[in-house]
């Protein structure tokens, strides 16, 4: 079954939701009992026919394939926010790119809080994600690899999906903090990338602590 709070933004629009939808039955009772009623009955109905309209078929969703790219090329699409710059991530980029022509597209997924988002606040986010991106892609070129960077939608699985998109990549690497400081890996983002897209997906868990490397702060919770 599909979770439907997968990302911050859907729990938060739902918590909105819900006390609207209660909100308004609490306001038209304090009318009269029938005026409730007639709100409850009209939300209700609403509701049934959105869910009824949006739920689908009840299939498994097709897994994406991204376009072919011309051949000689391998590409890799490495996911991360603050872990981006970290030496793990590094070392098994240049691993996977030693002997053969690598080119290598890092995403940086502007990381929100949950009410500057719904409040379309991204300039900061956006900026704190651009400045890490940077650093880790000046660590990369002076490796000696191909790489250019991007910064990509706030849900990293919805990041993965644009750039398969224009990017064609053979690989998918999401690089997290360890279990227990990373939100991306409570939130099950590597494995709904490996259920939804039909690449290998390497996951990379970069522990800045251990190695003293600060992490930049994005004003939310780390990947």
């Amino acid at each position: 079954m599909k979770n439907p709070f997968r990302t911050e933004a859907a729990a938060f629009h739902f918590l909105w939701g819900t006390i609207a939808y209660f909100g308004l039955i609490a306001i038209a009772s304090l009318v009269n009992t029938w005026a409730g009623v007639v709100v409850f009955v009209l939300e209700t109905g609403v509701l049934i026919g959105w869910w009824l309209t949006t739920r689908g078929d009840g299939s498994e969703p097709e897994k994406q394939v991204p376009p072919p790219h011309p051949p000689g090329e391998r590409r890799l699409l490495v996911i991360a926010n603050e872990t981006v710059g970290g030496f793990e991530l590094l070392a098994e980029l240049k691993r996977r790119a030693r002997g053969r022509t690598t080119a290598v597209l890092v995403v940086t997924p502007a990381l929100n809080t949950p009410i500057r988002h719904w409040v379309s606040d991204e300039d900061g986010a956006r900026e704190a994600a651009a400045a890490r991106l940077e650093a880790s892609l000046e660590a990369m070129r002076a490796a000696g690899m191909n790489s250019r960077g991007e910064v990509g939608d706030s849900d990293p699985v919805q990041a993965i999906a644009d750039a398969i998109r224009t990017f064609a990549p053979d690989e998918i690497v999401i690089s997290t903090h360890p279990e227990g400081r990373s939100n991306w890996l409570e939130r099950g983002v590597v494995e709904s990338a490996k259920e939804r897209f039909d690449l290998p997906v390497t996951h990379v868990v970069v522990d800045l602590d251990a190695v003293g490397e600060p992490a930049a702060s994005s004003g939310t919770t780390a990947s």
